[in-house]
């Protein structure tokens, strides 16, 4: 299991200057601006890839609208439930899959929203044709269409892809969003979702504490996920043997870099990563 980082995509600069700087070899690059998205910047990409030695393992795409990642305005503004931006969004998740194709990230991860828990709600057939629409596209492409867990269930998770069949379709595992939204213990979690675990995403949290706010980022080792179980079981339940991207959801500087480096050491002495 390779140690990476979330890697922002800028219109300037480095393209994979933070990675360098932590002296790792991959990275989830990041975007949600689709104008960055163009030919010039695929090529950029390609040759800092090359030039660095550092590999992009998946794209992660968001989406143009207002997205808040709250309980309150969550559920009406995340991923593609919300009716009135789904068409826009579709458009904007192939547009990252042609781009993830042409800079040769074998996948797109992205948030799909709160989908559903209860598969006869009127949102759930309208979310679940958006989501099928990019899975296809992706599918085309020969790509994968990875699901970060966050605003749904793990079994919610596990009904979309098999409803939708595609044989693409898998699962970003964020351990922490299980727990920040309340949704599951991420070691549980692998009973459900495990076999279509396909990237890990290294962030540690704690759950919420009262009903309208969500649970509170902490740097890792110092939340409720217990990576060393967590990896044991994925290793040896599932074989897993895919990257761990680390992602510190602060404000980039010192304080973000300084539990980035600490992440890298905490994984390093729990073993099996490279």
């Amino acid at each position: 299991m390779q140690i990476g980082i979330i890697n922002n995509l800028r219109g300037e600069g480095d393209v994979f200057g933070k990675v360098r700087q932590f002296g790792l070899k991959v990275c989830q690059l990041a975007c949600w601006d689709v104008d960055l998205y163009s030919e010039a910047m695929a090529r950029r990409v390609v040759e800092g890839s090359k030039a660095s030695g550092v590999r992009v393992c998946a794209l992660w795409a968001g989406y143009p609208g207002e997205h808040e990642w709250s309980f309150t305005k969550g559920p009406t503004t995340l991923g593609f439930v919300p009716p009135e931006l789904r068409e826009m969004r579709v458009a904007a998740l192939k547009k990252g899959a042609d781009f993830a194709k042409k800079i040769g990230a074998p996948a797109v991860i992205t948030h799909c929203g709160f989908v559903p828990e209860n598969m006869t709600d009127p949102l759930y057939p309208g979310t679940l044709n958006a989501i099928k629409q990019v899975a296809q596209h992706c599918e085309k492409l020969g790509l994968g269409f990875w699901f970060e867990t966050g605003q749904e269930t793990p079994v919610v998770l596990l009904r979309v892809i098999e409803d939708i069949g595609a044989r693409n379709l898998g699962v970003n595992l964020d351990p922490a969003n299980l727990i920040l939204y309340g949704k599951g213990n991420p070691v549980d979690a692998l009973d459900v979702v495990g076999r279509h675990i396909r990237n890990v995403h290294i962030k540690d949290g704690l759950y919420p504490t009262d009903g309208r706010n969500l649970g509170k980022e902490t740097p890792v080792g110092k939340g409720r996920v217990d990576f060393p179980l967590l990896f044991k079981r994925l290793k040896e339940e599932f074989s897993y043997d895919g990257e761990l991207i680390i992602e510190r959801e602060i404000k980039e500087g010192q304080e973000q870099n300084r539990d980035i480096r600490e992440a890298i050491e905490k994984l390093k002495s729990w073993g099996g990563v490279v």
